[in-house]
């Protein structure tokens, strides 16, 4: 059944690029040609203000052109992912390519050994799994590269200085600006121990996910029965995978607010774009 209320410009534009009208519409010129009618034009603009009354707003169709789009930004997620696995280092390919290796083989080892032949979605939750993976393991390096290259010592010694000229400040105009500038200071240091934090949280993500997988795979060969091998608590590394992303997204927006706060006082230096590694 149609819902006309749902017509939208996008499900009509796709509606539009369908093979189906394409060549409907062109069946209906060469008739046209044909015959040197007008009556198969006709027909054609009242088959095709039906079509594009009634497929719009039709349910099936939305849902094939969400499942469509749906795949299309998964395809191009997968290519974006192998050419950021890319630009890794050799020994972060290399773990990347091992654990992509041990799903294939736990899937493998799945139905080889409890006879099955379809693989239950707990286990095909490792798609995902090593999908998480593979963004973490980009976050670490990144975060790992900008740690290194930022002189903490010169941060430090900065907010001491500025410490003393709030003291030493000739009037409250100067106090203030001053003052303004240490707090900042002391966030950077602050943010410079959250990044550190979350560096060493996110490498013990990444070895947790590599050990789950080992897990499987000894359990997938030990244990032949599919009931006891889909009794592997997936939900448990699920859930600390979405807690390390939220963690990581905070510590993002806590970084570009205090390089908002740098740029407005022209320390470009301790920018952290200016620092990182991209």
């Amino acid at each position: 059944m149609a819902d006309y209320s749902k017509i939208n410009f996008h499900y009509l534009k796709e509606a539009l690029k369908e093979p189906v009208n394409f060549w409907g519409m062109a069946g209906f010129a060469v008739a046209a040609a044909y015959t040197q009618s007008i009556i198969p034009l006709g027909a054609a603009l009242a088959a095709e203000g039906l079509y594009l009354a009634a497929v719009p707003a039709s349910t099936l169709y939305r849902r094939l052109v969400d499942n469509r789009q749906k795949a299309r930004l998964r395809a191009l997620r997968e290519r974006q992912r192998e050419e950021m696995i890319k630009g890794f280092d050799p020994r972060e390919r290399e773990a990347v390519e091992y654990l992509r290796w041990m799903k294939n083989q736990i899937y493998s080892n799945y139905k080889k050994f409890t006879a099955s032949k379809e693989i239950p979605m707990n286990i095909q939750s490792l798609d995902q799994r090593w999908e998480d993976f593979v963004d973490l393991l980009d976050v670490y390096r990144r975060r790992k590269n900008h740690l290194r290259s930022i002189n903490r010592q010169a941060v430090q010694n900065q907010l001491t200085q500025a410490e003393r000229a709030v003291e030493n400040a000739a009037d409250e105009r100067a106090r203030r600006v001053q003052q303004a500038n240490v707090e900042i200071l002391k966030r950077r240091v602050a943010a410079f121990n959250d990044l550190e934090r979350s560096v060493k949280l996110v490498e013990g993500q990444l070895q947790s996910i590599e050990n789950f997988f080992g897990l499987v795979n000894d359990q997938v060969v030990t244990l032949p029965t599919p009931e006891r091998v889909s009794a592997l608590d997936f939900e448990q590394l699920s859930d600390s995978i979405a807690m390390t992303k939220q963690m990581l997204e905070e510590t993002s927006d806590m970084m570009g607010t205090l390089d908002s706060h740098n740029r407005e006082l022209g320390n470009y230096d301790l920018l952290a774009s200016n620092s990182s590694t991209k």
